[in-house]
């Protein structure tokens, strides 16, 4: 009986100083810094993956020829309409202006006759 009882305090004895997590020093905190320019630069990535994104809702082509007459009709394009997001998008052997995503194509269709008045060679895509 005096055995078990040793044996239970030593184990007790044992539990109570090698099992606690501050006796190692488990306890920590972590701190990360980050520098604030981070979420700048993830919001535009965000930015730019959903402009270049082919495979989401209609786009409409607004023009298409080399790269700097694209990136000349992009600059005319978001003079004239704020409110859509456009990108230039390189297609062996020519570049594309690209207007969009829309989610429907009732609201491509509605974007397009707007945008048909400044650029007439314009047309409503599904890629």
């Amino acid at each position: 009986m005096r055995k078990l009882q040793n044996r239970l305090g030593f184990l007790s004895l044992f539990f109570a100083l090698f099992g606690s997590q501050t006796f190692f020093g488990q306890e920590g905190k972590t701190t990360v810094e980050q520098n604030p320019k981070f979420e700048e630069l993830l919001k535009e990535k965000q930015k730019i993956a959903n402009s270049i994104a082919l495979n989401e809702g209609y786009k409409i082509q607004i023009y298409n020829g080399t790269s700097s007459e694209c990136r000349q009709k992009l600059s005319d394009f978001r003079k004239e309409f704020k409110e859509y997001d456009g990108t230039i998008f390189y297609s062996s052997p020519v570049y594309k202006v690209y207007v969009g995503p829309f989610k429907s194509r009732l609201h491509a269709e509605g974007a397009l006759e707007k945008i048909k008045d400044k650029f007439p060679a314009s047309l409503l895509i599904k890629p």
